[in-house]
């Protein structure tokens, strides 16, 4: 892999004018900084930046920010975006020693079409797509690629599924489901749909064919109780 390197310049002034005009001259500012080592302000192209977020490791990348000649290998470790246009506004650098492990979140892609989404018209949810790891900068992973064709409906893949390369340390719950095949949303709504409108109709339906019978089979029967109100308001008025 070739070696990237971003030139850096130390700032001195903050604010958000300051910012502004910063950005306004085609740099965005950005911080240095890194276990016992001194917070430095550093401005830097964005558009080196993002060229390193679109590459295959993303903000796991490794590279060089050159700074006054200086170089510290660095990873991006946080950036903030325009939330309209995702305009880059911000990027923290955090130097890496070598020798020394550090905890990181790597993206989680699949591969394949499960079977439950090719024949049984189920549908893929990647429930975790991000899993921490502890290891050395040089050996952190550009992603984790998991192979789903076998799922079927109901069926997942945890964490502890995943294979890990031998130098790197699984920091996230092993239990944790990483994806899944579930049956579609319309298809579980419908039939319940379905079923409510069958019911309604089944109680409905029986109300009548019952009052039917009873007017053919015992008219006398149903008339009584309506007669039988009468007497009683004739029984109160004797009393009075």
């Amino acid at each position: 892999m070739a070696e990237i390197v971003v030139a850096a310049e130390s700032r001195s002034e903050a604010g958000k004018n300051v910012n502004r005009r910063l950005r306004e001259n085609g740099r965005i500012p950005g911080i240095l900084y890194g276990v016992k080592k001194e917070t430095i302000p550093v401005a830097v192209s964005p558009k080196e930046i993002s060229a390193i977020l679109k590459s295959a490791s993303g903000e796991n990348t490794l590279f060089d920010l050159d700074l006054g000649g200086k170089r510290h290998k660095v990873i991006l470790k946080e950036f903030q975006l325009e939330p309209l246009k995702h305009r880059l506004l911000h990027a923290d650098f955090y130097e890496v020693a070598l020798d020394k492990t550090l905890a990181v979140k790597v993206h989680v892609e699949t591969t394949g079409t499960p079977i439950g989404v090719k024949t049984q018209g189920g549908v893929l949810d990647l429930v975790t797509r991000e899993l921490e790891i502890e290891c050395l900068p040089m050996d952190i992973p550009e992603k984790f690629v998991v192979d789903v064709s076998e799922l079927e409906i109901g069926k997942h893949i945890r964490v502890s599924d995943i294979k890990l390369p031998p130098k790197v340390k699984l920091l996230t719950e092993s239990d944790i489901v990483v994806v899944h095949v579930v049956a579609p949303r319309a298809e579980e709504v419908a039939p319940v749909a379905a079923e409510a409108a069958a019911a309604v109709e089944g109680v409905a339906e029986p109300e009548v064919i019952k009052k039917g019978k009873a007017l053919a089979e015992g008219e006398e029967a149903e008339a009584k109780p309506e007669k039988a109100e009468k007497p009683e308001k004739g029984e109160k008025k004797e009393k009075k």
